[in-house]
């Protein structure tokens, strides 16, 4: 073990460092990167069975857990996720929306780190190492964006656009944070910030909600570049004018409401012994 050096009162004093866990404790992501923490990925899906094959394909085999939100759907999504992945877990949805769906998947999940892609195709699950790296590297919470240099979107119409850009300037302006994507619905986060998280709305307004209340409770945010791709099949059920006034009425109804304390980091786990090797 090599000594922790720190300063007190311009003194140097060391201390050691817990030992690093044994190898058989690290899941291999490529063959020079293995991670520590487990990985659970949160798929809701409402009709999907086109678009999971592609979907899935996706997913790293590393992924420890894959939990699908099925909302009612009435084509094969359901088997069609079981026959892909044949330890995939199915909760069915009993109430509506994106929202609704996310919180009773993260209700599900058993990992250290939690990860949100879509079911349309539109989130490439090969970008996932990107978030799992940033949370195990330091941040508590990572927000994809198509805005950061790398990333980039085949979806956003003009009004997508316009209206996501004036509602991120607004979040950043209440909310004094530096966000350049606020409606974008891949995330990851450590679980242990889910009471934080606190999910109470139904709607596409999950991932404004998400990221005010990361950064309300002072959670390290950190973007990573996302791009975005075209739904494969199927229709969206977003509609832009009215899931954009939920939005506004999310970021202005957090506003008045008290942020949640985040969870201090596990002392029995901390950062250096939980990370990549």
């Amino acid at each position: 073990m090599s000594p922790e050096i720190t300063k007190h009162n311009g003194k140097v004093h060391s201390s050691p460092l817990r030992s690093m866990p044994p190898p058989t404790s690290f899941t291999p992501v490529t063959p020079h990167l293995a991670i520590s923490p487990t990985v659970s990925v949160v798929v809701p899906a409402m009709n999907e069975a086109e678009n999971l094959p592609h979907v899935f394909a996706t997913i790293p085999q590393w992924v420890d857990e894959i939990v699908l939100v099925d909302g009612n759907s009435v084509d094969d999504t359901v088997a069609v996720a079981k026959r892909l992945r044949p330890n995939v877990k199915v909760v069915t949805q009993t109430g509506k929306g994106k929202g609704d769906a996310l919180s009773a998947g993260f209700a599900a999940c058993t990992s250290d780190i939690i990860v949100m892609i879509d079911a349309d195709g539109s989130t490439d699950g090969r970008e996932i190492i990107n978030f799992v790296g940033a949370l195990v590297t330091g941040a508590d919470f990572v927000k994809g964006s198509r805005y950061a240099a790398g990333g980039g979107s085949d979806d956003l119409t003009l009004n997508r656009r316009l209206g996501n850009k004036v509602l991120t300037g607004i979040v950043n302006v209440m909310y004094r944070t530096q966000y350049t994507d606020l409606c974008y619905g891949y995330n990851a986060f450590w679980a242990r910030h889910l009471d934080v998280l606190d999910l109470d709305c139904d709607g596409f307004e999950v991932e404004t909600l998400m990221n005010v209340r990361a950064a309300k409770a002072g959670l390290k945010v950190h973007e990573v570049p996302s791009h975005e791709r075209n739904r494969i099949h199927g229709e969206s059920n977003l509609h832009v004018v009215r899931d954009g006034f939920r939005v506004l009425k999310t970021i202005l109804k957090e506003w008045r409401r008290q942020p949640t304390p985040s969870q201090p980091e596990p002392a029995a786990t901390p950062a250096a012994d939980r990370g990549v090797a």
